[in-house]
C-alpha cells in the first residue's frame, strides 16, 4: 500500500490537467459578501479581535488558530532562532540540502537549485513581537538593494551587500494611533515604501527608501512617523487595509480590502493618487465588485485591442477573478468576473508578462486547508488563465505541486513564478511554456528552498498549515532573494543557475 500510495502522489505531482472549468459571471455568494470566509481564514491563522463566527460550520474539520497555538508553545519567540554570523560563508545547496547548522535538523533546510547566503531572526533585525508578514526591496541609483521586512510592530529596514549578507539599519515603526497586527503588506513606489495594514486606524505610511543610504549599520535607525514620514494617507474608513497595490506608471497606489464592507467603498479599490507622494489623495474607488483581496493594476498591453493603453485591473476578490478597467476613477467599469470549480479563497496572482498580457497565474488559499476541489489532495495548486479577451477568461490548466502546503503571494519574472508556499516556503515554477501550451503540460518545478523544517516529516513532505512563509521579493539585479517567515525572520537566497 505504501507503495501504491507514493506512486499515486508522484503521478500526481506536477499534474496539469484542470477538471475545474470556469464558471463565467457567478451569482454573489453569501458567505463572501458578507465577510464569513474572510473572518474564517483569518481566525483560522490566529483568533485575536476577529468577530464571533461558528467557523464549525463554515469548515467541517473546525478551525485551529495556527499563530495563537504557536505562540503558546513559544515558537513565535524570534530569539530562539540563532541569526547567521556576518562572518560566515554562504551554504550551498547540495544534495536536496542546505546544511546551515551541520548536524542540527531545525537548521537543515530542504532545496534544490537555490543556495542559503544569510538569516536574521526578527529579534536581531529590532523587532520586539516578531511575527513576520510582507516584504518589499528597492534598488538605489548606484546599485545598493535595499529590503523592507513586515513585522507586527512596524518595518525592518535592512541592506543586502553583494556577499548576499543582510545588513540591519533600522526600523519603522507602526503608526502610533494603531495595535500591533501581523496583517502589514508593504509595497514599494518608486524609492518610497507604501504601507498599509488591517489594524484600526493605520492608515497608509509613505517612507523615502533614500533615507538609508547614509545610515551606519553600527547605529541603526529608529525612524519616527511623525518627522521621517514623506506622506500619510488617512482616507481609509477605518484606517485599516487588507493590502496596497501600486501601479508605477500611472503614478497611484490602491488600497484593497478596506473595511467595513458596508461602506461605500465596499472593501473594494480604493484609489490613492501618489504624483506627490507628500500629498496622497483619493480620487475615487471601485465597489462594483465588493471586496477585492489583492490585484495587479497595470497599463494594458496586450492581444485584447479594445482594451489598448487602458488602465487594468485583475482583482483577486475571493471567489473570482474580476478583471476592471479603471481609466476613470469616478466611473470603474467590471470587464468580467469569472470564477472557478472548487473555489475557495481566491487569493493572489500575477501576469505572466506584464509587456504583452496573456496569461495569469491565480493562486487559492484556502482549497488546501478546506481540502476542498483541485486542492482536496493538501498538494499547492497554481491555476493557469487565458485572459487574451479581458471579458471571457479562460481557465486552461494547473500546476499541482510535489510537497503539501499552502500557497500564497507569487510573481512572474522572465518566465519563472516565484511563490510564497507557507511551510514548503519559497518555490520557483518554470512557467515559460505557457504560451505555447497553456495546460502547462510543460510546466515543472526550477528550484525551492523550503524555510520550514519543522514539517519535513509529515505526509506529503509538508503540513497543510500557516506557517513558515507567506512573502518574499525576488526582483533583485543580483538575484539575491529576501523570504520573509512568519516565525523565524528573514532569509537571504539566490538560485544556483544564475
Amino acid at each position: 500500500m505504501k507503495t501504491l500510495s507514493t506512486l499515486g502522489v508522484a503521478l500526481l505531482a506536477g499534474c496539469h490537467v484542470a477538471s475545474a472549468k470556469e464558471i463565467v459571471n457567478p451569482a454573489k455568494n453569501e458567505k463572501y459578501t458578507s465577510g464569513e470566509v474572510h473572518e474564517a481564514l483569518m481566525a483560522a491563522k490566529h483568533v485575536g479581535d476577529r468577530p464571533t463566527i461558528n467557523f464549525r460550520q463554515l469548515t467541517p474539520n473546525g478551525i485551529k488558530a495556527t499563530w495563537a497555538a504557536r505562540e503558546a508553545q513559544g515558537l513565535m519567540d524570534s530569539t530562539i532562532y540563532a541569526s547567521r554570523d556576518s562572518a560566515a560563508d554562504a551554504v550551498p545547496c547540495v544534495g536536496g540540502l542546505a546544511e546551515v547548522v551541520p548536524g542540527d535538523a531545525n537548521n537543515t533546510f530542504k532545496c534544490n537549485n537555490i543556495d542559503f547566503y544569510d538569516f536574521k531572526s526578527h529579534a536581531d533585525l529590532g523587532s520586539a513581537m516578531g511575527g513576520g508578514s510582507s516584504s518589499w526591496g528597492w534598488t538605489s541609483e548606484d546599485g545598493r538593494e535595499f529590503v523592507a521586512v513586515a513585522q507586527r510592530d512596524g518595518a525592518a529596514l535592512a541592506e543586502i551587500n553583494a556577499d548576499g549578507k543582510l545588513i540591519y539599519l533600522g526600523r519603522l515603526p507602526q503608526y502610533p494611533t494603531a495595535n500591533a497586527s501581523l496583517w502589514r503588506e508593504i509595497r514599494g513606489y518608486k524609492n518610497f515604501l507604501v504601507i498599509g495594514s488591517e489594524a484600526y486606524y493605520h492608515g497608509i505610511q509613505i517612507f523615502d527608501m533614500s533615507k538609508l543610504l547614509d545610515v551606519d549599520p553600527a547605529s541603526p535607525v529608529t525612524f519616527n512617523n511623525e518627522e521621517d514620514l514623506t506622506g500619510y494617507f488617512n482616507g481609509l474608513p477605518v484606517g485599516r487595509t487588507h493590502n496596497v497595490v501600486i501601479n508605477e506608471e500611472k503614478q497611484y497606489a490602491v488600497a484593497v480590502g478596506a473595511q467595513p464592507r458596508t461602506h461605500s467603498c465596499a472593501s473594494g479599490l480604493i484609489f490613492i493618487d501618489l504624483t506627490d507622494p507628500s500629498a496622497p489623495f483619493s480620487p475615487g474607488c471601485a465597489p462594483g465588485d465588493g471586496y477585492v483581496h489583492d490585484a495587479q493594476c497595470l497599463v494594458y498591453r496586450g492581444p485584447d485591442e479594445q482594451f489598448d493603453g487602458r488602465d487594468i485591473c485583475y482583482g483577486y476578490n475571493e471567489d473570482t477573478l474580476t478583471i476592471f478597467d479603471v481609466t476613470d476613477k469616478n466611473t470603474t467599469n467590471i470587464i468580467s468576473r469569472t470564477s472557478y470549480d472548487g473555489a475557495s479563497y481566491t487569493h493572489q496572482g500575477w501576469v505572466t508578462d506584464t509587456q504583452w498580457q496573456e496569461f495569469l497565474v491565480l493562486d487559492d488559499e484556502y482549497d488546501e486547508y478546506d481540502k476542498a476541489g483541485e486542492g482536496a489532495s493538501g498538494y499547492p495548486v497554481t491555476y493557469f488563465w487565458d485572459i487574451r479577451s479581458l471579458a471571457a477568461p479562460k481557465l486552461t490548466g494547473l500546476y499541482r505541486h510535489p510537497t503539501k502546503g499552502i500557497d500564497h503571494n507569487q510573481f512572474v519574472i522572465d518566465g519563472y513564478a516565484y511563490q510564497s508556499n507557507y511551510g514548503s516556503g519559497l518555490r520557483i515554477v518554470d512557467i515559460s511554456s505557457l504560451p505555447e501550451d497553456p495546460t502547462g503540460a510543460n510546466v515543472s518545478e526550477a528550484g525551492y528552498f523550503d524555510i520550514y523544517p519543522e514539517d519535513d516529516e509529515a505526509e506529503g513532505g509538508g503540513s497543510v498549515d500557516f506557517v513558515g512563509t507567506w512573502s518574499h521579493y525576488p526582483f533583485f539585479k543580483s538575484g539575491h532573494i529576501l523570504v520573509n517567515t512568519i516565525e523565524r525572520g528573514a532569509f537571504v537566497v539566490k538560485r544556483t543557475d544564475i
